[in-house]
């Protein structure tokens, strides 16, 4: 595995899926099998931290393993169970920060719902026909306006530009 697959630092070889390949771990990424990523060890990584946003999209990580100097991304909260032994640190099972008892520290706003994006992580996604900036544009795109208006411009200015260039191509 190169270095680029793992979040910033040297790991051992992972089992992820049923292919072995890391994109297993995240969201979104086909890699044709539906078993989610067993493990990531990163003992051997030479970083004194890890940070947590280096796991962003990381949802189907369900064990990770980190030097026992360093903490598990998003905190202890952000795991079911916290084992530490003499070599390492073994965080299991994520916790979805959206269905804690906890209040979010960034709620999400109005027309959205939170959705896990890592350990510790949330992301909020927009409902229905809202979407933009904190999810407060209803309806679609308007398409037919921004096409006409276009289309218009783009006529209009080829017609001027054919106006003016016929004269000077009639001239000897």
């Amino acid at each position: 595995m190169a270095a680029s697959d793992s979040p910033q630092g040297v790991t051992k070889p992972v089992q992820c899926g049923a292919r072995g390949t890391p994109n297993a771990c995240r969201a979104g990424v086909q890699d044709g099998t539906e078993a989610p990523c067993a493990r990531r060890d990163l003992t051997e990584n030479p970083l004194t931290a890890v940070p947590s946003a280096s796991f962003r999209g990381f949802t189907r990580l369900q064990s990770l393993t980190v030097p026992p100097a360093l903490e598990c991304p998003g905190g202890s909260d952000a795991w079911q169970d916290v084992t530490v032994d003499r070599s390492s640190r073994l965080c299991q099972g994520q916790r979805n920060p959206c269905n804690s008892s906890e209040q979010l520290a960034w709620p999400c706003p109005e027309n959205s719902v939170c959705a896990p994006d890592g350990p510790g992580l949330v992301q909020c996604l927009c409902e229905g026909p809202f979407h933009g900036y904190r999810c407060l544009r209803e309806d679609t795109f308007p398409l037919l306006l921004f096409g006409g208006i276009l289309g218009s411009a783009t006529v209009s200015l080829s017609l001027l530009l054919w106006g003016t260039q016929r004269r000077k191509a009639k001239s000897p």
